[in-house]
């Protein structure tokens, strides 16, 4: 004789009980489809594992019987499904896709590191004070603005208080 599943064992203990679809479902906060589903032993169409075992505990504490009991029942009904491995490729396979891999990562750090070197090294000409950039001796008006503007006393000028712009840049 096989005994009844978790679906049915609820079922005949709220009919026995004389509850309705919709008080068990008020009661237990557990939607009426869902209630449905899990006394027809539909549980693939709940939502997922943990919520199908807080339904069917909310379920048996609605109806005072064990809530372990309904578990018991639940876990016992439950098909073991076995997972089978996916076949692991071989070594000489993967070899070929291996090598390419570390080709494009060199390629790639070869290309980072001519642009990062390009960045360093790229000449700076613009990023000299046009105070510093007067190659021939000629004062160019900005330093022009910084003997106004006591550049005499950051010692710019010469020790006699005249203002010369001979300062040159040296790049090498």
């Amino acid at each position: 004789m096989e005994s009844e599943s978790v679906g049915q064992f609820l079922r005949k203990a709220r009919e026995a009980r004389n509850i309705s679809l919709e008080e068990i479902s008020r009661a237990t906060r557990v939607p009426v489809l869902s209630v449905e589903r899990i006394e027809a032993d539909q549980f693939d169409e709940l939502p997922g594992e943990v919520f199908v075992r807080g339904f069917l505990k909310s379920y048996a504490r609605a109806l005072d019987l064990e809530p372990d009991e309904v578990l018991a029942r639940y876990t016992a009904s439950r098909k073991v499904a076995w997972v089978t491995p996916l076949p692991l490729t071989s070594p000489g396979g993967s070899g070929r896709s291996r090598r390419f891999g570390v080709a494009i990562a060199f390629v790639l750090l070869l290309i980072l590191f001519t642009l990062a070197l390009s960045i360093v090294l790229k000449p700076r000409e613009h990023d000299v004070p046009q105070e510093l950039s007067a190659v021939d001796g000629t004062p160019t008006p900005a330093s022009g603005r910084l003997a106004a503007a006591g550049a005499g006393h950051l010692g710019v000028g010469a020790p006699d208080g005249k203002n010369t712009a001979n300062l040159r840049c040296f790049t090498g």
